[in-house]
C-alpha cells in the first residue's frame, strides 16, 4: 500500500505575504494583503535535492520510468500540501531541485521527503540543503500600501524564485526598537522602488540554522540584482552576519522539473 498524505487545508493567507522584516539584511514591503498573527504562523519549507551522476548512466527508459513515478508522487504531494517545484539545473552546482511547501505542522514535511526518497529516482538524491522557517507578522510594519496589495494570494508563481537565508549580528537586537524601526524605513523606500520583486519572509528563529529564510520571485533577475545592490548602500547592511548561500531556482512543473535532470 502507497503512502497517502492526510489532508492538510491551509488559510488562504498563508501567502498573503505581510512586510519582512528579514529582507537582505534589513526590510522590504511584501506585496500582498496582510494577514493577522493568527493566521500568518504557517510552518515553510525548502528542500533542495542534488542528483548523483550515475543515474545518468542508466537506459533512457529507466530514467523515463523513475522521472514518470517521482513526478507523480509530487503532484500526488501537492493535493495534500501546497507545494511548489523549481530547478537549480544549469544555475547552482551542488543542487539541482527544490521542493517549497506550506503547512499548519511539520510532520507533512518528513512524509514528503520519505516519499521522494523511496521512488527509484530518490535512490540517487541527495538532500545537500534545507531550510524550516515559520512566516508571522513582522514587528515592524506600520502601514499598508493599497497600490501594491493582492488579495488571497499564496504566491506570485513568477517565473524566477530566489532562495536567501540570513542570519543577523547580535548587535541589530541590542538597537532600541524605535532605532530598528527609522532604520528599516530606509528599506521600505528602496523596497517600493522595485514593485517587480516580491518577497516571502519565514522566520527560523530556534527551528533551523538561520534566523530568516526569505524567498523572492521575479520575471526579471536582473530587477533583484539591482534591489540587492542598492540595499548594499543603506546603513542597516552593517548588521547582517551572513546571507549564503542564495539559491536562485526556475519554476516548473514537477515532471518538467525532473525531465532537466537529463531524463
Amino acid at each position: 500500500m502507497g503512502w497517502r498524505l492526510r489532508s492538510h487545508r491551509l488559510p488562504r493567507a498563508w501567502m498573503q505575504v505581510t512586510e519582512g522584516e528579514a529582507a537582505v539584511g534589513g526590510s522590504i514591503p511584501m506585496t500582498g494583503q496582510p494577514p493577522n498573527a493568527e493566521s500568518s504562523r504557517e510552518f515553510v519549507k525548502y528542500t533542495f535535492f542534488k542528483l548523483d551522476r550515475s543515474w545518468r548512466r542508466l537506459e533512457a527508459g529507466q530514467r523515463r520510468e523513475h522521472i514518470a513515478e517521482a513526478s507523480a508522487v509530487i503532484d500526488d504531494i501537492a493535493t495534500a500540501c501546497w507545494t511548489r517545484t523549481y530547478s537549480l539545473v544549469g544555475l547552482r552546482g551542488d543542487a539541482d531541485l527544490l521542493l517549497r511547501q506550506a503547512a499548519p505542522a511539520v510532520d507533512i514535511f518528513q512524509t514528503t521527503v520519505t516519499r521522494v526518497l523511496g521512488t527509484g529516482l530518490g535512490a540517487y538524491l541527495d538532500t545537500p540543503y534545507s531550510y524550516l522557517g515559520m512566516t508571522k507578522k513582522s514587528p515592524y510594519r506600520t502601514h499598508r500600501h493599497p497600490e501594491m496589495e493582492s488579495r488571497d494570494r499564496r504566491s506570485w508563481d513568477l517565473k524566477y524564485f530566489v532562495v536567501y537565508p540570513m542570519v543577523k549580528k547580535r548587535s541589530w537586537y541590542a538597537l532600541p526598537q524605535e532605532e530598528r524601526q527609522k532604520l528599516m524605513g530606509e528599506h521600505f523606500k528602496i523596497g517600493h522602488k522595485y514593485p517587480t520583486v516580491k518577497i516571502n519572509t519565514a522566520y527560523s528563529f530556534g527551528l533551523d540554522d538561520p534566523e530568516f529564510v526569505l524567498g523572492f520571485e521575479m520575471d526579471d533577475p536582473g530587477d533583484f540584482l539591482q534591489l540587492v545592490e542598492d540595499l548594499r548602500l543603506i546603513p542597516t547592511s552593517q548588521y547582517t552576519e551572513s546571507e549564503t548561500p542564495i539559491f536562485t531556482t526556475i519554476r516548473m512543473s514537477a515532471r518538467e522539473a525532473l525531465q532537466t535532470l537529463g531524463g
